[in-house]
Formats: C-alpha cells, structure tokens, sequence
C-alpha cells in the first residue's frame, strides 16, 4: 500500500475512532469520510474488509471488532438505524417478570419491524412518536437505550393489556408510569390485583 492510502486510511480510521462507535452503516461511512461516488465507496470498503481492518455484519453494514465479539443487542440497535430502546419481553424476562425466555431480542421504534442479523433475530414494535420520545424509564447502558422494568411493564401494557406477568407487579408504578408517559391507563389491571 502506497504512502498516500495508507495516510488516507489512518485518516479515515482516525475520524471513527473520534466517533466511538463500532458499528456502522454504508452511508454513515459515506458522509463521515466525504465520500460522494457510490462505487469508490463500495470499493473503499471491500478493501478494508480484505485487509481486516472492518468486519462486514450484512450487506452495508460493518463493524470494527469480529462479529463473534459483538453484542447482540447493539447490532439490533444499530441494524434499525434511528431512536429505539430495547423493552417489552427481553427487559421483562431480564428482571424475572416474564420466565420464559424470548428467541428473539425487542426493541421499541417509530417502526414495525421483524428481521435477522446475523443469527440473531429482533422484532421492533412501533410506538407512537409521541410515547416514544418520552425520556421516563428509559436509560443509556452499553451503547443502548434500554427500559427500565417500570417502563417496559407499561410498554407491554400499551401493547397487550392482558399481558401476564410471573412476578408480583407494584401496580401503583405502572399506573404513575403511565400517567407520566400519558399512555392510556390500563385501570382494570389495578383493580384486579388491588
């Protein structure tokens, strides 16, 4: 590799690593690096996955790290490429109310989505904007937004009130939950277990 490539590589490297993120799409690439021509992109990063330097997780996807060492739930997160938190059933089972555990790991977004990267498998329920945003119960950890037990139980609850749950649930919770959120309240979940 001559001189040049490799001050432009180290560069573009440079500008990811100012970045501290390790998953990309495509076009992130594109408008990170400047790169305006599809096919000297393309070809850019052909290169850099045969020299090691990336690991491609799908098509216009690409990692830094080998794809055994990756997380999971970050690729999902990453993979629907706009504002999601992980909730519902995989943070449910997380804290023990839900025991069985799910196949396939749940994020809440502005879209409804079912797909696979890699051997994973993620389903993205759709949230109305105006929930979705709402920063109550939801916190950043390991380079996800993920719900709290508190956030994900009035999720699930706005998605299928007739949820059930394997462990106890304060109820007066939920309900203050769902006020803040201005989710419609599930009243009859309170009265039966009051």
């Amino acid at each position: 590799m001559s001189t040049l490539k490799k001050n432009i590589t180290a560069h573009r490297l440079a500008l990811l690593a100012a970045k501290g993120e390790i998953i990309f799409h495509h076009q992130d690439l594109a408008n990170l690096w400047n790169i305006q021509n599809a096919n000297t992109l393309r070809v850019t990063l052909a290169r850099y996955v045969k020299e090691g330097l990336f690991y491609r997780i799908h098509r216009g996807f690409y990692s830094l790290r080998p794809l055994l060492e990756l997380d999971p739930v970050l690729v999902g997160a990453r993979a629907l490429h706009q504002f999601c938190y992980l909730s519902t059933e995989t943070v449910l089972y997380q804290h023990g109310f839900l025991s069985q555990k799910p196949h396939v790991h749940t994020f809440v977004s502005a879209k409804s989505a079912k797909f696979n990267v890699m051997d994973f498998a993620y389903i993205s329920r759709q949230l109305k904007v105006e929930f979705l945003y709402h920063p109550e119960g939801i916190v950043w950890k390991d380079g996800v937004y993920r719900a709290t037990p508190e956030r994900a139980l009035a999720d699930m609850l706005y998605f299928n009130p007739h949820t059930h749950f394997d462990k106890s649930v304060d109820w007066e919770k939920i309900k203050n939950t769902q006020y803040r959120i201005h989710y419609p309240l599930t009243l009859k979940r309170y009265v039966d277990f009051a």
